[in-house]
């Protein structure tokens, strides 16, 4: 996925990205490759033909009256195509002299500028001066943007300073060292801080980084598909899968926090929510670049590193972009930290969507029944939620409303809004909608209202010993017998099982098949024949359950669907989710650690919490993007897939960052009941990567439904 997210957004990116790539810049990086005063005057002038530094650029200055987030659109285009000069520096200077019309009408009819990455420069009433210890895009600039000594920053004209060009790491682009001895008229002060700059460099730089990271992995992906070792396409390894799959990873990371930073400045560069989606970024984005240009190199193998394929071009520039930022910001370290200070002080993302009217009708209905059902008592909240649709919105009619994502969005935050809290009914969350999907009308009258009001509990007999990832493998069997079935089998992993009252279970009808001999029945807890033994954990805890089944009469109203047709309804099981946006907060154990250090002196802690305070914020905005797709109608998108995998990398680093956070006091938790529920969470979290599929699984998952590798 590109950075962009609106269908505006999408088409300027696919476009855009066709001609950069049409440019042929890896071929004019070549050109040049040793020529220390290149401004890559063919390339650069199709550039400004394209009005590509002037998106960015309001009308009346002759841009093309897009914001910041239109503008690394297009820079995340161009750093796909390695499009080579200084556009970096030009664009980050045309956003902070948002209010200097000579400054910008000349960047959109094809002035460039420098930017320096360290040093100052003494400014007084007579001029500028300063030695500049590095500059990037110095060749051909017509400003240099800089700071002085007090903090403000200025453009100075190209007259007032001079430069010694080099080759650096990026061949795309030139920098150098900078003298200036400006004379006060070509010295133009900004009205922007510090801040305003690191945010709009950030944002910039991190939009090239989504660019490179994309064109890193697609070039793995496609040489995956058809480099052969063995007589097979590498692709079809597991370790290619997982090493193409945790880029992707990393590419929708980058994309989705670059998104959040340019949307956050956008809309108002002035909260604090803007600094915040700013570190965010910088922790995630630049490093991630480099280390999927890394990873490509690799897949590439013995191809990858030779001069003549553009793979090292992309790590280079990654690596530069990296540099870049951390000479202005401190790296992502600082990043960090200054993130785990920010969230002690209350600060968290928090995310609103503009329906552009589309909620209005619905929610205005919505709002005044639910505020009827927040007036009722309490203990006839529940079956009012049930009865009106409110409880589970997404359901079909008449238990749900067909609600579609933005009505469903509306329902949560109304409920939010009347104080409701809509009780989770677990398994039956699953299992409920198979039935009304796939089921009788019987099933549907006997199952779904008492789910609803909490009188009935599920559980979910899928797993067995020999089938835990590979469900298709399972081998409870289901005989025909007078009146029903009889199965007989072990499941293992059950939650809830001592519980339930009734159970959704996969049993094997047809032992010549595979997929196609699996139905799909409803089983009666209480049934003869079950026997269910609790399986202690490594917490101590027993909530998982062994479930035997020995011959376990189910009467063929108990089928749901046709027989032998189970598997389809187990995948509609396990796909049923709902639109949702997630809370602003962090995941209880990332704010357990942020609580811990907010007493805390060291820079050292501060980093470690800030850089999960990044992720939980990452993962939150992956489900945004999810829900801004599903409500344009696209369907889910590989951000989905990527939520779940760093979902449980956070949930899993956090809580044993808590536990290292709390050192020798872990040790023996019986005096203290918030320690002993912190080792808990971190022991209870070993899980997350096993249950419901393993990562590893999941990322040859992804690595086939999502980026099209060979199955093995």
């Amino acid at each position: 996925m590109p950075v962009g997210v609106t269908r505006d957004h999408l088409e300027l990116s696919s476009s855009l990205r066709s001609w950069a790539v049409g440019l042929g810049g890896p071929a004019a990086v070549r050109e040049a490759e040793t020529d220390v005063t290149s401004a890559f005057p063919k390339t650069w002038q199709s550039v400004i033909e394209a009005g590509l530094t002037g998106i960015g650029i309001v009308d009346q200055h002759g841009g093309g009256g897009g914001d910041l987030l239109d503008q690394m659109v297009a820079l995340e285009a161009g750093a796909y195509g390695m499009i080579p000069g200084p556009l970096l520096g030009t664009t980050l200077a045309a956003q902070v002299a948002r209010d200097h019309h000579d400054v910008l009408a000349g960047i959109a009819e094809g002035d460039s500028a420098a930017l320096t990455l360290n040093g100052t420069v003494a400014v007084d009433s007579s001029g500028a001066r300063g030695d500049i210890g590095a500059a990037i895009d110095v060749v051909g600039a017509s400003w240099l943007l800089a700071p002085t000594e007090d903090g403000s920053w200025v453009l100075i004209g190209a007259d007032g300073w001079e430069a010694d060009p080099e080759i650096g790491i990026d061949l795309s682009r030139r920098g150098g060292r900078v003298r200036v001895a400006a004379t006060s008229d070509q010295v133009l002060p900004l009205a922007v801080d510090s801040d305003g700059v690191r945010r709009a460099l950030i944002a910039l730089a991190s939009a090239e980084a989504a660019g490179v990271a994309q064109w890193c992995l697609d070039s793995a992906v496609e040489y995956a598909k058809v480099r052969e070792q063995f007589g097979v396409p590498i692709g079809s390894f597991q370790a290619i899968k997982h090493l193409c799959s945790q880029m992707l990873e990393t590419s929708e990371s980058i994309a989705a926090v670059t998104w959040d930073v340019g949307a956050a400045i956008s809309s108002d560069a002035a909260t604090g929510e803007a600094d915040f989606a700013a570190d965010v970024a910088a922790v995630v984005a630049l490093e991630g670049a480099v280390s999927v240009a890394r990873d490509c190199i690799q897949v590439l193998g013995g191809i990858g590193f030779t001069f003549e394929h553009d793979a090292h071009f992309y790590l280079r520039r990654a690596i530069a972009l990296n540099l870049t930022v951390a000479a202005m910001t401190g790296g992502a370290e600082q990043s960090a930290t200054r993130l785990a200070r920010r969230a002690i002080g209350g600060q968290r993302r928090s995310f609103a969507i503009d329906f552009e009217g589309a909620d209005a009708e619905f929610r205005t209905a919505t709002r005044t029944a639910v505020e009827a059902i927040a007036a009722l008592p309490a203990e006839k909240q529940r079956a009012a939620l049930a009865e009106a649709g409110y409880l589970t919105p997404h359901w079909s009619k008449p238990f749900g409303l067909d609600a579609g994502p933005v009505e469903q969005l509306v329902v949560d935050e109304e409920l939010v809004r009347a104080g409701l809290t809509r009780p989770d009914i677990a398994i039956g969350g699953w299992a409920v909608p198979t039935i009304i999907d796939h089921g009788t009308v019987e099933q549907a009258e006997k199952f779904v209202m008492p789910t609803l009001l909490g009188e009935l509990i599920w559980c979910q007999l899928f797993s067995e010993p020999g089938a835990g990832s590979d469900l298709a493998a399972l081998s409870t069997r289901a005989v025909r017998t007078e009146g029903g079935w009889s199965l007989t089998g072990q499941k293992v992993w059950t939650s809830k099982a001592r519980e339930a009252h009734w159970a959704i279970c996969l049993a094997r009808t047809d032992r010549d098949a595979r997929h196609k001999g699996i139905t799909y029945f409803l089983v009666d807890m209480t049934s003869a024949g079950i026997d269910i033994r609790p399986l202690r954990e490594l917490t101590g805890d027993a909530m998982f359950n062994e479930v035997f089944l020995d011959d376990v009469f189910v009467p063929d109203d108990c089928v749901v669907g046709e027989v032998n047709d189970g598997w389809k309804l187990a995948r509609t099981t396990l796909a049923n989710e709902r639109v949702a946006m997630g809370s602003s907060k962090l995941g209880v154990s990332t704010e357990r650690a942020v609580d811990l250090i907010s007493d805390r002196d060291s820079e050292t802690d501060a980093a470690l919490v800030g850089h999960q305070v990044a992720l939980a914020t990452l993962c939150q905005l992956l489900g945004v993007r999810s829900t801004l797709r599903s409500i344009a109608g696209r369907g889910p998108g590989p951000e989905s897939s990527v939520a779940k995998l760093l979902g449980v990398r956070n949930r899993q680093e956090a809580a044993e960052l808590v536990v290292d956070l709390l050192g020798p006091a872990a040790l023996f938790t019986t005096d203290d009941p918030q320690i002993t529920k912190d080792v808990h969470e971190m022991l209870l979290n070993r899980c997350l990567s096993i249950a419901g599929g393993t990562t590893q699984i999941l990322r040859n998952v992804v690595a086939e439904r999502v980026l099209g590798l060979p199955r093995s």
